[in-house]
């Protein structure tokens, strides 16, 4: 039992070491440029559109990419905690909609996808930068990406262990604050 403790604490400081390091903030920052590069390939070189659904997706991959940013610089402060959340709440949000794609595209959802992004008139980023966050076809399929697996599939599989990750190291970075104090 004692030595299954042990195991479990010292799981517990690698979890908590390991978000202090570059290369973590610096993973997160390159695969959501990675994706977000995918997106735009598929839209502009393959000529599949992205509907409203997608456009949020990528309006959190940016948003991930700004909070990692601030993560990789805030890495050593207390404030690590609040990015941890926030990358939390922002893969809780790519869960959701990642979700609502597939069901979309498999029909077990029946969502309203129009072709208004809904964002508030300070933040015009459809008008600001429209190769990137316009609206162009309603929600419907995903493209085939590799070995019949479509973009809402990967999405979701891709947004869940994303979800498992930040909040193991949510829980992570709580328990340190409470055992530094």
């Amino acid at each position: 039992m004692i030595s299954f403790l042990t195991m479990i604490k010292k799981r517990i400081t690698q979890l908590n070491t390991f978000p202090l390091k570059r290369i973590y903030w610096l993973s997160y920052i390159i695969i959501g440029l990675i994706l977000l590069a995918t997106a735009l390939y598929f839209q502009h070189m393959l000529e599949e559109l992205p509907c409203l659904i997608c456009i949020q997706i990528r309006l959190l991959i940016s948003l991930l990419i700004i909070v990692s940013i601030a993560g990789l610089l805030l890495r050593h402060s207390r404030w690590l905690a609040l990015v941890h959340l926030s990358v939390a709440a922002i893969a809780i949000a790519m869960v959701e909609r990642s979700y609502m794609l597939l069901g979309t595209e498999r029909g077990f959802v029946f969502a309203d996808c129009g072709f208004e992004l809904g964002l508030p008139a300070w933040l015009p980023l459809e008008q600001v930068l429209p190769w990137l966050y316009r609206v162009e076809t309603s929600c419907g399929y995903t493209p085939e990406l590799i070995f019949g697996i479509t973009m809402a599939e990967a999405l979701m599989v891709m947004s869940v262990l994303f979800l498992l990750i930040s909040f193991g190291l949510v829980l992570a970075s709580f328990l340190r604050l409470l055992t530094s104090d």
